[in-house]
């Protein structure tokens, strides 16, 4: 009998330094220790726990390589996190974080303006944008019928969406602080 192969998990390459301990211990991984790091994954918005390698250092808002081959400072992704269990200054940064993402992946969350679809018959997942109402919604499904977004610029122009990074970002935050039932951007 023929099965099919699940879909290759799907791993970040990327993350976003948002705190680290030089000396700390995995609240993930039982006894291991050493350059603590809590990251943000660049691709699937999930919280890291990362092992920096011994003598690396670190900066806050830092991207750093965490991909399968070549890590230079990263020995490895100990596991995920919960917004509720990663420390206040983590928690603090995560903001502007989320926002440089946002911002540095223009391309990603324009295609998905532009390709997103509805929910449930009453519900788009374009409304599940904060400040994107029915009145935005109904003019974004228009526009992007005659023709695609091509920037933040381009929608806020032909819609007139005000700070497109903005809202993203605060749709992420709502999803990794965990007061959003449904995820459109962080994958579980």
């Amino acid at each position: 009998m023929y099965r099919a192969q699940p879909p290759p998990r799907k791993y970040e390459e990327y993350a976003y330094v948002l705190d680290f301990n030089p000396r700390g211990k995995s609240s993930t991984v039982r006894g291991r220790d050493g350059i603590i790091i809590t990251a943000i994954g660049e691709d699937r918005l999930t919280i890291l726990e990362i092992l920096g390698i011994p003598n690396s250092t670190f900066e806050i808002g830092e991207k750093i390589y965490i991909g399968k081959e070549g890590r230079t400072k990263v020995l490895s992704v100990l596991g995920k996190m919960d917004y509720d269990r990663i420390s206040s200054s983590a928690q603090s940064e995560l903001d502007n974080v989320v926002e440089k993402i946002v911002t540095d992946n223009e391309e990603k969350f324009v295609t998905y303006l532009n390709n997103a679809q509805p929910l449930t018959p009453r519900i788009h997942a374009l409304e599940l944008i904060p400040g994107i109402g029915k009145t935005y919604m109904k003019t974004m499904l228009e526009e992007r019928e005659k023709q695609k977004f091509e920037s933040y610029q381009d929608l806020q122009e032909r819609v007139g969406f005000k700070e497109p990074i903005k809202h993203i970002s605060e749709r992420i935050m709502d999803e990794i602080t965990g007061e959003s039932r449904m995820n459109l951007f962080v994958k579980r």
